[in-house]
């Protein structure tokens, strides 16, 4: 029974950083992509407040922060068009 402990934690550790795992946006390389601060300029033209900003693992833009409206928003941009790929709002 021993030898099963540290497998079983092993597999929920990898199952819940699964879950927890952002989208993938691009493959593409980032010479391709969007510069930061254009697509910050392009979030702020949309009405966002920015709090947090940040390139995430699956090739994504990444904001925390405020809508228009002033609620919590956050949401994954693809940083070669801008398009939202992902957003939590509340």
């Amino acid at each position: 029974m021993k030898m099963r402990y540290p497998l079983l934690v092993v597999s929920i550790l990898s199952l819940s950083a699964s879950a927890f795992a952002g989208p993938e946006c691009t493959k593409a390389p980032k010479s391709e992509w969007m510069s930061e601060s254009a697509m910050k300029q392009r979030i702020a033209d949309e009405g966002y407040v920015v709090e947090k900003f940040k390139t995430t693992d699956g090739n994504c833009y990444e904001i925390y922060g405020k809508d228009k409206d002033g609620k919590k928003v956050e949401i994954y941009f693809n940083p070669i068009d801008g398009t939202i790929v992902k957003e939590k709002r509340g």
